[in-house]
């Protein structure tokens, strides 16, 4: 298999050949293109997607190969489900379906490497807790954690009290990736989190009070400490565009990253929708969710894709950077998925991008060595 397309680094065309599900040879060539070439798209955070949803209480394993399946057709061929705060059963239930419908499905075993918990070891404050329901916040559980088996590979946590910060220090001695996120934590704390193990700030800029002290505050401290990878929603709604370039700048590139923290209604036409991840909630025309009758954000209905384009746009990135954010960067914690380089796992993507475009319009994905997309 060969995929042929234009390298968004030097505006080469590069032919790409495909053998046994990894990238051969890469080469330039001559050949003209009008599609962009880029490795496929790395998602660390991913509620749902076109009205699939992992939270759902009826979620099941066609659920989650459906939502994999909808991804690849965005462009997104590493997806880490995320699993919000809810009662221990259903955590442990959603991630059994999880691990059921990889081992059903080598290609979808391939897309999910682990699960991801966001919760519910969070701050119950208003504000911090986010739309996470207050009833399933909860203290931090090292009993809890251990019993929700080997698929969960990250856990977003709040360090808000020595049990948290205990918990990071054992979670990451057991092998998980912790985050810090959904917290009131003061900023001696936030640097506690970051000694016991922590390596990511989840979503930064956002599930916080809405008036903060001027300094210092777990913002500063997060954007500060360069132990920490900061994951950032660039949806247009979750960060203005001067938060979202300054935060990016204080972190730097190659301590960032993009999420889409898709619900199931990313994808879904505009209006009304009752939700596991957010209640009553309603979305706009431009992508906004929000909390029926409130100003208050539901979570996130835009693609990875529709991401690396708006931030391209709101923070006057190449093209390049823009999908670094989306590839290379997470694929850090997947074991070095999101590269363009021979040996590396053959997930790739073409697309059309203009500067200006709301979204790339992906137009071949494969997925594994295999084509789940050709247009």
């Amino acid at each position: 298999m060969r995929l042929t397309g234009r390298d968004p680094a030097s505006g080469r065309t590069l032919r790409v050949t495909v053998e046994d599900g990894r990238i051969g040879e890469i080469r330039a060539t001559d050949e003209p293109s009008e599609l962009w070439l880029a490795p496929g798209l790395v998602d660390l955070q991913v509620n749902g997607f076109a009205g699939h949803d992992v939270n759902a209480p009826d979620v099941d394993e066609a659920t989650v190969t459906a939502l994999v399946r909808s991804l690849h057709r965005a462009g997104v061929t590493t997806v880490v489900p995320t699993v919000i705060s809810a009662p221990e059963e259903r955590i442990v239930a959603a991630l059994s379906v999880i691990a059921r419908a990889r081992a059903a499905d080598p290609l979808v075993a391939h897309a999910i490497p682990y699960a991801h918990l966001e919760g519910p070891f969070l701050s119950a404050e208003d504000g911090p807790r986010g739309a996470h329901d207050r009833r399933h916040v909860r203290p931090a559980d090292l009993g809890e954690l251990r019993r929700w088996g080997d698929l969960a590979g990250m856990v977003t946590v709040s360090p808000h009290d020595e049990a948290a910060i205990d918990l990071i220090g054992q979670a990451t001695r057991m092998g998980l990736r912790c985050a810090i996120g959904h917290t009131h934590a003061t900023p001696e704390q936030i640097t506690r989190a970051a000694d016991a193990g922590a390596v990511l700030s989840t979503h930064l800029g956002n599930a916080t009070y809405a008036l903060l002290p001027r300094h210092p505050n777990h913002l500063w401290s997060q954007l500060a400490d360069d132990r920490l990878h900061a994951g950032f929603i660039a949806d247009g709604h979750h960060l203005p565009a001067e938060t979202f370039r300054a935060m990016l700048r204080a972190k730097g590139v190659e301590r960032a990253h993009l999420v889409s923290d898709a619900t199931s209604l990313a994808g879904m036409p505009p209006g009304r929708y009752r939700t596991p991840v957010g209640g009553e909630v309603e979305l706009s025309a431009t992508g906004r969710l929000s909390h029926v009758g409130t100003p208050f954000l539901a979570g996130a209905s835009r693609s990875l894709a529709d991401g690396v384009a708006t931030a391209i746009s709101m923070a006057d990135l190449t093209l390049s950077t823009g999908l670094r954010l989306a590839s290379a960067n997470p694929g850090r914690f997947t074991g070095g998925r999101g590269v363009l380089r021979a040996g590396a796992p053959a997930d790739l993507i073409t697309f059309a991008w203009r500067p200006g475009d709301r979204t790339l319009d992906v137009r071949t994905v494969i997925a594994a060595g295999q084509a789940v997309l050709e247009t």
